[in-house]
């Protein structure tokens, strides 16, 4: 039988509460007693990056790549040079200046695609460096103060 007493009302409300409080109690130090049990990385990234051989041959392509469109350049230079006429220097110029940006355009899609290939490689490799030391969390080592185990050196061996 419900009563409808304000003293009755006010001890199950009192009972009510207290099963709440300790209800998150117990589940808030469940869940403080867990965060303990994670294991936490940290890469530095940029070295990782600088140890690999992909960033490195990437680099030697793209030096390769900038000597050839100089060299272009110069023969550009020279074949607008060699025009006797304002209006033949203009239209060469224009031509030039067109080829040139899609050359640049170029050159620069292709090194953005090989990039982009690289970091999804370094991604993975840390990801399952991580996976096989058994860590939850990588944390990028910039933005860690203190703590975690630093798996950097495991991880550029790996890229290399």
């Amino acid at each position: 039988m419900i009563s409808l007493e304000r003293g009755d009302f006010m001890k199950n409300l009192k009972k009510a509460m207290l099963v709440v409080a300790m209800s998150v109690l117990v589940f808030g130090a469940n869940n403080f007693a867990m965060a303990d049990t994670q294991k936490i990385a940290v890469v530095n990234v940029p070295a990782v990056v600088e140890a690999s051989s992909q960033v490195q041959a990437l680099r030697k392509e793209q030096q390769v790549k900038m000597k050839e469109l100089q060299k272009w350049l110069e023969v550009v230079k020279s074949d607008v040079d060699k025009q006797k006429t304002k209006e033949g220097k203009e239209t060469l110029i224009k031509k030039y200046d067109t080829e040139f940006a899609k050359k640049q355009e170029a050159i620069r899609a292709d090194y953005t695609k090989k990039l982009q290939a690289i970091d999804k490689n370094i991604s993975t490799v840390i990801a399952a460096e991580a996976k096989a030391q058994g860590f939850d969390i990588v944390l990028a080592k910039g933005v860690v103060l203190y703590g975690g185990v630093d798996i950097t050196s495991a991880v550029s061996k790996k890229v290399k």
